[in-house]
């Protein structure tokens, strides 16, 4: 392959339907601080997601952050040692102590069976992800978290649009927190939002994103600077005319996978939901097994080789970390299944740019590895 394929691509609008946008927060000579273009993707959002409240942030992690300060989580908080760095660093930011929990084989969210093992009186809060937009089994979490009188906080980064059979999964919960990187399936170049359900909280929320700031003369808390800028707000209201194209060309490179990938040995395509249930085909997650014929990392090199740049998304665990193996809740024996997860998992290119073509070269040279002997990595390079 001439040119190098990656697991995501920012989807960028044309540039002369993004320059009318750009002449308008000239002429307003508002760049930041709530502009109309904010407001107008706040509203725009809220109602395309199905939600009340939104609160627009430059970015996922101060939303997170922002969101542990809005509902005062102290003390401990059980999460998932199998997401994204900043889902724990938003706890440590915050003086909170991280309490890992095992994964559900099958979608790789935390494991509700294994909560309420690691409840102690310093727990507060329950901090799942909706691992590549695959929904939690939210309520199973719900019943633990009503049970012990601990908030729930869903990082929900990959979940843009997912639904469940009550409407938007980002209802569930006290907060939902979605990120707008540039690599997600709508973005905002840099950007993310916290999904609240009243409107006190919601003023909350604002307020700590401007520092605290209520008014003119009046600082409420110790806020932070997370205000998104007037620019990646216009881009966002631009991407939002775009994204269910998106999400179906995802569906139908997802689908496309799944197909070509049937009845190799060793390669285990995630779950995903149908019914009642809307994706939005974030990633494309595949386990590679030890019955597969080379070992997942060989598999990585040697598509690396052939120009496909995947990802071993999630890889290493969170509790792998130096800031975090050494809590007891992160020791790989507590956590077997994401420690397979971690060493298995490797996802495929996908997004609305990519053709169909080098789906299927991905997937032949994948069956192709499946008849090979071992290898050694430094061979695969």
């Amino acid at each position: 392959m001439k040119q190098e394929i990656y697991v995501t691509q920012p989807f960028l609008p044309p540039l002369e339907e993004m320059i009318p946008y750009m002449k308008q927060i000239w002429e307003n000579r508002v760049l930041t601080n709530s502009g109309p273009f904010h407001q107008e993707l706040e509203t725009a959002l809220a109602r395309y997601l199905g939600v009340t409240h939104i609160s627009l942030f430059a970015n996922a992690t101060i939303g997170l952050i922002t969101a542990l300060q809005a509902l005062r989580i102290r003390g401990e908080v059980i999460t998932t040692p199998y997401s994204f760095v900043a889902t724990s660093h938003s706890l440590l930011w915050n003086g909170i102590k991280p309490i890992f929990v095992d994964i559900d084989p099958d979608t790789l969210n935390l494991d509700p069976s294994k909560i309420e093992a690691a409840i102690t009186p310093e727990t507060s809060a329950i901090m799942p992800v909706h691992c590549y937009g695959c929904p939690c089994d939210v309520d199973a979490i719900q019943k633990i978290a009503d049970r012990y009188n601990l908030k729930v906080i869903y990082d929900a980064a990959h979940a843009f649009g997912v639904t469940d059979s009550s409407g938007s999964i980002l209802h569930h919960g006290d907060l939902s927190i979605l990120s707008f990187h540039a690599t997600k399936v709508f973005n905002t170049f840099e950007g993310g939002a916290i999904v609240s359900g009243s409107s006190g909280l919601k003023r909350h929320i604002d307020d700590l994103k401007n520092f605290g700031i209520a008014d003119e003369v009046s600082v409420v808390a110790p806020g932070i600077n997370g205000k998104m800028s007037e620019f990646n707000a216009a881009l966002g209201l631009l991407q939002l005319e775009y994204v269910d194209k998106a999400i179906a060309c995802r569906k139908s490179l997802d689908q496309r996978y799944r197909k070509g990938l049937e009845g190799i040995r060793g390669i285990r395509c995630l779950h995903h939901h149908d019914g009642g249930h809307k994706s939005n085909y974030a990633y494309f997650p595949i386990l590679v097994g030890p019955e597969y014929e080379i070992s997942r990392d060989d598999l990585y090199l040697k598509l690396k080789g052939h120009g496909i740049n995947c990802r071993r998304y999630f890889y290493p665990l969170i509790s792998d970390y130096p800031m975090y193996r050494i809590l007891p809740s992160a020791n790989r024996h507590n956590l077997p299944v994401a420690v397979a997860a971690t060493e298995q998992v490797l996802c495929l290119p996908i997004y609305p740019g990519l053709d169909v073509s080098v789906v299927d070269q991905i997937v032949e040279l994948i069956r192709a590895f499946a008849s090979l002997p071992g290898l050694l990595a430094a061979e695969a390079r």
